[in-house]
C-alpha cells in the first residue's frame, strides 16, 4: 500500500505533453521489437472508449484489444492517463477548421467550429469529462484552441472581451454537445434508437400525475418548436442557441462602437 507521507513525495502529474513522454514519432522506447506502435495503440483505445465507455476501459482490456500483452503496450506509455491524454488529442484531429485568414466571414466560421465540435462530442461521448480531467495541450487541440480564438477576434470584439465570448460559444456547445452524446448512450445502453426512448420517456412522465402540468407545457413548447425526430429537435435547437449568442457577440460589438 502506498503511504500518504509517500504519495505527497511525488510530483503532481502535469500532462504526457510536459514530461517528454509523447514524442511526435511513435517509435517504442528502449528499442523493444514489437508490431506495434503509438499511432496504432492510440486508435484502438479510441476504439474501446467509442465502443465501451470510459469507465470500462483499461489497459487490459486494450492489450487484449490488440492481441498483446499489458506489459507491451507499456513500452509506448507509462500510464492509461498518459494514453487517455493520447486519445483525447487524437480525436481533436477529425475536426475540420477554417482558415482565420481567408477572408471568409467570422459567424461562418465560427458556425463551422462549433458545429464541428459539438459532432465530436455526440460521436465520443467519452471526451467530455476527459477535457476536465487533463490539460488538453496536445498539438491538435492546441490548433483548435488557437483557430477559436483568431476567429473570435475577428468579431471586433475588445481583447479584454474575447474570452467571455470564447466561453460563452464553447461552453455552451459542450455543454449540449454532452448532453446529446449521453443522450445517445441511454437509447443504445436500452436497446433502441434514441426516438423510441424519448417516446418510453414521455410515457413513462405520463405515468406521473404530478407531472401532468409540466409535460403539457412542454408538449406545448416542443410542438412550436417543430421537429419530427429527435436529430430534428436537436438540430433545430442548436442552431437557434448558436444563432443567440452570435447575435450577442454583435450586439455587444455594436454597443461598444467598433463595429464589424
Amino acid at each position: 500500500m502506498v503511504r500518504a507521507a509517500d504519495r505527497a513525495k511525488r510530483p503532481a502529474r502535469t500532462s504526457v505533453w510536459l514530461e517528454g513522454k509523447a514524442p511526435r514519432g511513435g517509435a517504442a522506447r528502449g528499442g523493444q521489437p514489437s508490431s506495434l506502435d503509438r499511432d496504432r495503440i492510440t486508435e484502438a483505445t479510441v476504439r474501446l472508449l467509442d465502443a465501451e465507455g470510459l469507465a470500462k476501459f483499461s489497459m487490459r482490456r486494450l492489450a487484449a484489444e490488440l492481441n498483446v500483452t499489458a506489459m507491451s503496450v507499456y513500452w509506448y506509455v507509462d500510464t492509461k492517463d498518459d494514453l487517455l491524454e493520447l486519445a483525447l488529442d487524437a480525436v481533436f484531429g477529425e475536426l475540420e477548421l477554417p482558415d482565420p485568414e481567408s477572408g471568409e466571414d467570422w459567424r461562418d466560421q465560427l458556425r463551422a467550429i462549433a458545429s464541428g465540435y459539438r459532432a465530436l462530442l455526440v460521436r465520443h461521448p467519452w471526451v467530455s469529462p476527459l477535457l476536465g480531467t487533463y490539460l488538453n495541450i496536445g498539438p491538435r487541440s492546441v490548433a483548435f484552441s488557437r483557430t477559436v480564438q483568431q476567429v473570435i477576434r475577428r468579431t471586433g470584439l475588445p481583447t479584454h472581451r474575447l474570452t467571455g465570448a470564447i466561453s460563452a460559444v464553447f461552453q455552451f456547445v459542450y455543454g449540449f454537445g454532452t448532453i446529446e452524446g449521453h443522450f445517445t448512450v441511454r437509447s443504445a445502453a436500452a436497446g433502441m434508437t434514441p426516438d423510441e426512448y424519448f417516446q418510453q420517456s414521455l410515457s413513462t412522465l405520463r405515468q406521473a400525475p404530478e407531472l401532468d402540468d409540466v409535460l403539457q407545457e412542454s408538449k406545448e413548447i416542443m410542438r412550436a418548436r417543430g421537429g419530427n425526430t429527435v436529430e430534428e429537435m436537436y438540430e433545430r435547437d442548436f442552431h437557434f442557441a448558436l444563432d443567440l449568442v452570435i447575435t450577442g457577440i454583435e450586439s455587444v460589438v455594436r454597443r461598444e462602437g467598433r463595429g464589424v
